[in-house]
């Protein structure tokens, strides 16, 4: 028979918990942490109220001491990373200078479960206990963990009820098309008296500005550079702009007046992540919104304009309105912007072809001055027929706008992609004998013939409806322009000329964007 073991218990002799937390000769050092969640002047005189009402209660405990009241205003707690306050009053606790913690309730700590759990293990780990008074909740206690679980968990149900009615509103306003921008960082509006957008003149015409050096040529990055030069504060008010923020106020449907609605959406709650709108919720598009800065056709003009520089690549040097449309009529290649002399009194800047050398082509150098008089030359000879001009653009353009073939195409070839992709899957269902593999081989090579296609036709229509915005931005900058031009316009240029070629003899031929092609004579 077994002997029965004999066990000896040895009782504990350390707390779990510092000493100094149950000691009578010693005070607990005692934080408040308290916050609010706007910066509303309510919550202003609700926020000093807490701290004035935490000091003095600390302070009436015989046995507790004031380590500080640590405070976070203007902020959501649904999670820890923006609150300052919060962090540096966990980093002193961990640091062991505070014993005790007291905050108002669950919520006020923490509305993220797991965030709030968290914080308290590790407290707890630190020998840091936290009490909530609302709820009467000590974490030192057996059941104050599961309360604090319980707790936590409600408060943040909460959280994703206040989120969803948010969003809720949100929405509600975008379907009735009720416009907001974050006037703080929007250059060009501020927020009217009936709460409209409301234009300020002196930003709206750094804007224009902005707009018209895109247009004279210039990069996002090169007009951020002139900014700066010319101590232009950016719409934070710093010193230095960034080429992004140009990209943006330069296609921005605001500045035209209109308004695109839900851009971007937020995909959790908790951590208020938001992603870019690509149809996962509806948008709202709404014309004529609110006062315009930029008027409309030129809008389209420099969205047509980035559009071809995009084609173009690195064959943009972005230094002139002549830069991306001047072609070598030997070898192809673009003419690039050179200077001559650059650092003495003979300084000149000239045109040439870029592969010049490289080619051995027998194109001319020509000097800008030239090429714009020859333009100018070849704009009044295309307008003496200015309104057959424009009567072929309009037959152009209900061409260019008649979808109907190509999207029954397109349709036709989606239904059977459908079909493939299910007969496909049956194939793999079965997935047996080899004549079944071929025949999921088969429908496989198939179904890439038929995106390849799709894709052929999405570029075709894509590149016809941009095609048909260009051909009616050169409508209207023919209804709106002189009959007869004396001097250089950057607009008119960019607005019309697709391209210019040069030819051995110095002879320019202009091809405009309705397809018409006039030949001037080099002078």
């Amino acid at each position: 028979m077994d002997s029965i073991p004999k066990i000896t218990k040895i009782p504990a002799t350390v707390p779990m918990f510092r000493q100094a937390d149950f000691s009578p000769d010693l005070k607990r050092r005692v934080a408040a942490y308290a916050r609010v969640s706007t910066d509303s002047d309510e919550q202003e005189t609700s926020f000093d109220a807490q701290v004035d009402y935490y000091t003095k209660y600390i302070s009436s405990k015989p046995d507790w001491t004031l380590a500080g009241v640590y405070t976070d205003e203007g902020i959501s707690a649904v999670n820890t990373k923006r609150r300052e306050g919060f962090k540096r009053m966990i980093a002193d606790a961990l640091d062991g200078k505070i014993d005790l913690i007291v905050t108002k309730s669950v919520s006020r700590f923490a509305r993220n479960t797991v965030d709030s759990l968290v914080a308290i293990r590790e407290l707890k780990d630190a020998g840091v206990e936290c009490y909530f008074e609302k709820e009467g909740i000590y974490t030192f206690d057996g059941k104050g963990e599961l309360l604090i679980t319980i707790m936590s968990s409600l408060a943040q149900e909460e959280s994703r009820s206040i989120s969803e009615n948010i969003t809720w509103g949100q929405r509600k306003r975008f379907a009735d098309g009720k416009v907001n921008m974050p006037y703080k960082r929007f250059l060009g509006y501020k927020k009217g008296k009936d709460g409209q957008p409301e234009v300020v003149e002196d930003e709206a015409r750094v804007v224009r500005l902005i707009y018209r050096l895109f247009m004279d040529g210039r990069t996002p990055a090169a007009i951020a550079a002139e900014l700066e030069r010319m101590s232009i504060p950016s719409p934070g008010g710093c010193k230095n702009w960034c080429k992004n923020t140009i990209d943006s106020i330069l296609k921005n449907e605001k500045y035209k007046g209109d308004a695109l609605l839900q851009k971007k959406f937020t995909v959790d709650f908790l951590q208020k992540k938001t992603k870019r709108n690509e149809g996962e919720v509806p948008q709202y598009y709404v014309r004529e919104s609110h006062p315009a800065i930029i008027e409309p056709a030129e809008w389209e003009l420099v969205q047509a304009e980035f559009e071809r520089r995009r084609l173009l690549g690195r064959g943009y040097s972005g230094k002139d309105a002549l830069s991306g449309k001047l072609f070598c009529g030997d070898c192809g290649g673009l003419y690039g912007r050179k200077v001559w002399h650059s650092t003495d009194r003979y300084r000149r800047v000239i045109w040439q072809c870029n592969r010049k050398f490289e080619k051995e082509c027998s194109t001319p150098t020509l000097d800008a001055d030239t090429i714009k008089k020859l333009f100018i030359k070849a704009y009044n000879t295309l307008m003496r027929g200015s309104a057959q001009v424009i009567s072929d653009c309009e037959l152009m353009r209900k061409s260019l706008a008649d979808f109907a073939e190509l999207g029954c195409e397109i349709a036709s070839l989606q239904r059977e992609a459908e079909e493939i992709a299910a007969l496909a899957r049956a194939a793999v269902k079965e997935n047996a004998a080899t004549q079944q593999r071929d025949s999921y081989d088969r429908l496989s090579r198939r179904y890439d013939e038929i995106q390849a296609r799709l894709k052929e036709l999405q570029t075709e229509r894509e590149r016809r409806s941009r095609k048909d915005k260009v051909i009616s931005q050169f409508i209207q900058t023919l209804q709106t322009t002189p009959v007869f031009l004396d001097a250089w316009d950057d607009t008119i240029w960019a607005a019309m000329v697709e391209r210019a070629v040069v030819s051995r003899d110095g002879s320019i031929t202009f091809i405009f964007y309705n397809g018409a092609d006039i030949r001037v004579d080099g002078e």
